[in-house]
């Protein structure tokens, strides 16, 4: 990977292109979750009378979980393809 972006920027330098970087700030949040993910929700963070075994089901992907980058790569691909 790294030989492929030294080459892309190479050839970039020699031919005097511009080289943009982009950044999507809110991808993860934005992304739907590839499979069904529960969370526990922990007594310090919510505590009400008679739900304290509360269980969350997350609808989109959020930072740190595993699968977040890849959903939002594979959604991304799918986007670029179709262009």
């Amino acid at each position: 990977m790294a030989k492929s972006i030294r080459i892309l920027l190479a050839i970039a330098t020699w031919y005097d292109y511009e080289i943009w970087q982009m950044d999507v700030k809110t991808a993860f949040p934005k992304q739907f979750s590839l499979r069904k993910i529960s969370l526990w929700i922990s007594r310090r963070v919510f505590t009400a009378v008679g739900e304290e075994q509360k269980v969350c089901s997350l609808q989109r992907s959020i930072y740190g979980l595993k699968q977040a980058s890849r959903s939002w790569n594979m959604r991304f691909d799918e986007v670029i393809r179709g262009l």
